[in-house]
C-alpha cells in the first residue's frame, strides 16, 4: 500500500509576502512582459486562404488555438498577415487541448471559437475533445486541412499518409456538420452554413477542412463573401401554444411538483427565467449542473438531495437528457437502478426532444416515457410557461396558497441541507492529507470577496454545497471525463480574462498529468488563473470502482491501489508549474498552510500570473 504523505515542502522565505518579491523577479518578468512581434506585413497579391480569413473576419471569431501543422501552411501565413493575427493565434501542445480550450471558452461566453487541426493525424488526435464538445452541445468551429487532393501537387510520402479520403468522417458522427470545399469559390456559402448549423440550438462542433493547395493558389479573381443583411442564425423555437398550455394546467394541478433543469443555463436568461418560474410555483429545483442554472443558495435549491422525487407527483424537465440519475439509485455493483420516482408522478419534458440525436454515440440516454414532450427552446419556453402560470396564480386562489406553502417548505428543508453539510465541514477539518470540504472552505474563505467564477471542477460537490453561486456566469457547468478539466478551464479563463474576473480551477491530478505541457499555455497567452489541485495521488474513481468489484468478489481489498495509484514516485506538480512560468506552491497537506498559501497566490494572479497550489487531499 501507499505509503503516508509525509510533510509539506517548506516554503522560500519570501513566501510570508502577498506581494511579489524582488527575488521572484526573474521567474515572473517573462509572464508579463509580451515578447515583441515584427508587424504585419500584407503581400502584394491574394490567396486562396484569404478568403477564409475575410470569413473569420466577417464573423467575428476572436480566437483560433492549434497546433502547427504544414496542411495549413497557407492559412498560417494569411491570418499571420494579411489578416494581422486575427484571430489571435494560440499556441497549444496538444489537439485536444486546443479544442477544450475553444470547448471552455464556448461555455463561459456562449461565442464560439476557432480550433484549427493539422490534417488527419491533427484530426485524431483531437478526437476526443471534439466528441466531448459534441455530447456537451459545445459550439467550435473546428477548421482542417488535407492534401492537397491534386495527385501532382502531392509532396512524397508525407501527404499521402497524412491525407484520407471524406477527411470528415473521421469525426462525423460527433460534429454537427462537416464540409470539404472544393473550389475557392465554394468557401463561403460552406462557411455560413456551418456557422449556422453550429450555433443552432442545440448547439455544437462544425467541421471545416480546406484543401492545402486551395490555400495557396493565387486568387485571380474576386470572391463574394455572405451578404451583409444575411441573417446568421435561424430563429429559436418557441413553444405550442396549447402544449404550453395544457402544462401549465398540469402545473396548477400538482401538489408536489419538482423541476429538473440540465442545459437551460446556457445562456444567462435561462438562469434568471428559472428563478421567476420556481418562485411562481414554489418547487424545488434539481440542478444537473452541465451548466449552472439556478443559484446554488436560493431557498427553492434541494441539488444534491434526492428526497423531493420520493413524493413528487410531477417533474419538470427543462432540456435535460440526463432525468435518470438524479430520479434512482444504483447500486454500482450489481448495476441495479431503482426509480425513487412515484409510479403515478406525471412528467412533462421542454427541450429538444429528439434534435440532434446522435446514430452512433448514446448520449441520448435512456428514453423517458414523458405524458408530455415540448419540442422547444426553453430560453422561449419557460418565460411563456411563466406568465401562464402567473395568470393562474391571479385567478386561482387556492394554487397560490400551495405555491407559497411549497416554497416555505422547500425553503427550511433547503437551510438544513446548507446548514448539515456546514457542520460535516467542520469533521477532521484538521486532518493531513486535507479533507475536501475544508479545502472547499479555505477557498472559499479567499475568494467570496473577489469577483469569482469556479471553471469546471466541483471538488466532489464540496464547493457547490459550501460557495454561493449567486449570478449565472460564476460556473459553466461541470468537467467531463478525465483528461478534459485543465483545458476547459484554459478555455473559461480566457473567456473572463477581460472582465478580470478571477478564475478558480480546482484541479484533480490525474486529469492534469494527460496534458501537463497545457500549463505553458496560460503562461504563453497571458491567461491568470488560480489553479488548487486535489491532489489524492490517485486515480481514485476507478480505484474506488475496483474497491467494490474486491469486495464483492472476496478479493484483496488492500490490492485495489495496483495500476490506480500516482505515487512513487508522486509527480511534483509546483515544479513543474514553475518550469513553465507559472507562480507555484506544494507540496501543501497542512490546512492551516493553505490560507497563506492562496492569498500569495492570489496576489499573482492578480498581476496577471498563473499561480497553482498543489494541495495534498484525502481520497474522499
Amino acid at each position: 500500500m501507499k505509503k503516508p504523505v509525509g510533510a509539506a515542502r517548506q516554503l522560500p522565505k519570501n513566501a510570508a509576502s502577498a506581494a511579489p518579491a524582488p527575488a521572484d523577479k526573474r521567474q515572473f518578468a517573462h509572464v508579463v512582459k509580451p515578447k515583441k512581434t515584427p508587424p504585419a506585413r500584407k503581400p502584394r497579391e491574394r490567396w486562396g486562404a484569404d478568403v477564409i480569413v475575410d470569413l473569420l473576419h466577417h464573423y467575428g471569431l476572436p480566437f483560433a488555438a492549434l497546433n502547427p501543422g504544414a496542411s495549413y501552411r497557407g492559412l498560417h501565413d494569411s491570418i499571420v498577415n494579411y489578416g494581422g493575427n486575427e484571430p489571435l493565434m494560440m499556441l497549444c501542445q496538444h489537439e485536444e487541448t486546443a479544442v477544450q480550450v475553444a470547448h471552455g471558452y464556448a461555455k463561459a461566453s456562449g461565442r464560439p471559437m476557432v480550433a484549427i487541426l493539422h490534417n488527419l493525424v491533427g484530426l485524431l488526435h483531437a478526437n476526443m475533445a471534439v466528441y466531448y464538445a459534441y455530447i456537451d452541445r459545445a459550439p467550435i468551429f473546428i477548421i482542417g486541412a488535407t492534401g492537397p487532393m491534386d495527385e501532382t501537387k502531392r509532396r512524397p510520402k508525407i501527404d499521402w499518409i497524412h491525407s484520407a479520403q471524406t477527411q470528415g468522417a473521421a469525426v462525423r458522427d460527433y460534429t454537427k456538420w462537416d464540409y470539404q470545399p472544393t473550389t475557392v469559390d465554394g468557401v463561403p456559402e460552406a462557411f455560413a452554413r456551418a456557422y449556422s448549423v453550429m450555433m443552432t440550438e442545440p448547439r455544437g462542433p462544425v467541421y471545416m477542412c480546406y484543401d492545402a493547395w486551395l490555400q495557396e493558389q493565387k486568387l485571380s479573381h474576386a470572391v463574394a463573401l455572405p451578404p451583409k443583411g444575411y441573417q446568421r442564425v435561424p430563429s429559436p423555437l418557441a413553444a405550442d401554444p396549447a402544449a404550453l398550455a395544457l402544462a401549465a394546467k398540469a402545473l396548477a394541478a400538482a401538489k408536489r411538483p419538482v423541476i429538473l433543469a440540465e442545459y437551460l443555463g446556457r445562456d444567462p436568461a435561462g438562469f434568471h427565467a428559472l428563478v421567476t418560474l420556481a418562485e411562481t410555483l414554489g418547487a424545488p429545483v434539481y440542478d444537473l449542473n452541465q451548466r449552472l442554472n439556478f443559484p446554488g443558495c436560493h431557498p427553492l435549491n434541494l441539488s444534491m438531495s434526492k428526497d423531493m422525487f420520493r413524493d413528487a407527483d410531477l417533474v419538470l424537465c427543462l432540456d435535460v437528457r440526463d432525468w435518470e440519475r438524479p430520479t434512482t439509485e444504483l447500486a454500482s455493483t450489481t448495476r441495479e437502478l431503482v426509480s425513487l420516482v412515484p409510479k403515478h408522478c406525471k412528467w412533462i419534458d421542454i427541450g429538444f426532444g429528439d434534435l440532434n440525436i446522435s446514430a452512433w454515440a448514446m448520449d441520448y440516454q435512456r428514453l423517458l416515457y414523458a405524458d408530455q414532450r415540448i419540442v422547444a427552446d426553453t430560453l422561449l419556453a419557460i418565460p411563456a410557461l411563466t406568465a401562464l402560470m402567473q395568470q393562474h396564480a391571479r385567478d386561482d386562489a387556492a394554487f397560490a396558497a400551495r405555491a407559497v406553502r411549497r416554497a416555505g417548505a422547500t425553503a427550511r428543508k433547503h437551510h438544513a441541507l446548507r446548514a448539515k453539510w456546514a457542520a460535516q465541514a467542520l469533521l477532521e477539518s484538521d486532518a493531513s492529507p486535507i479533507t475536501l470540504p475544508r479545502l472547499a472552505s479555505e477557498v472559499w474563505q479567499q475568494i467570496k470577496t473577489e469577483d469569482w467564477v469556479l471553471s469546471a471542477g466541483t471538488l466532489e460537490e464540496w464547493t457547490l454545497k459550501l460557495w454561493d453561486f449567486d449570478q449565472p456566469y460564476r460556473h459553466p457547468g461541470k468537467s467531463l471525463g478525465t483528461a478534459t478539466q485543465f483545458g476547459l478551464s484554459l478555455g473559461v479563463a480566457l473567456a473572463h480574462r477581460d472582465a478580470g474576473r478571477l478564475v478558480v480551477n480546482m484541479q484533480p491530478d490525474g486529469d492534469l498529468m494527460f496534458d501537463a505541457g497545457a500549463l505553458w499555455v496560460a503562461a504563453k497567452h497571458r491567461i491568470p488563473m488560480l489553479v488548487v489541485m486535489y491532489n489524492n495521488r490517485a486515480y481514485f474513481n476507478d480505484w474506488e470502482h475496483q474497491i467494490r468489484m474486491a469486495k464483492h468478489r472476496g478479493t484483496p481489498v488492500d490490492r485495489a491501489y495496483i495500476g490506480m495509484d500516482l505515487d512513487d514516485p508522486a509527480p511534483d506538480f509546483a515544479t513543474l508549474a514553475r518550469s513553465m512560468g507559472w507562480y507555484a506552491e506544494g507540496p501543501i497537506d497542512q490546512p492551516g498552510d493553505v490560507a497563506g498559501a492562496l492569498q500569495r497566490a492570489i496576489a499573482r494572479v492578480k498581476a496577471g500570473q498563473p499561480a497553482l497550489l498543489d494541495t495534498i487531499t484525502q481520497k474522499r
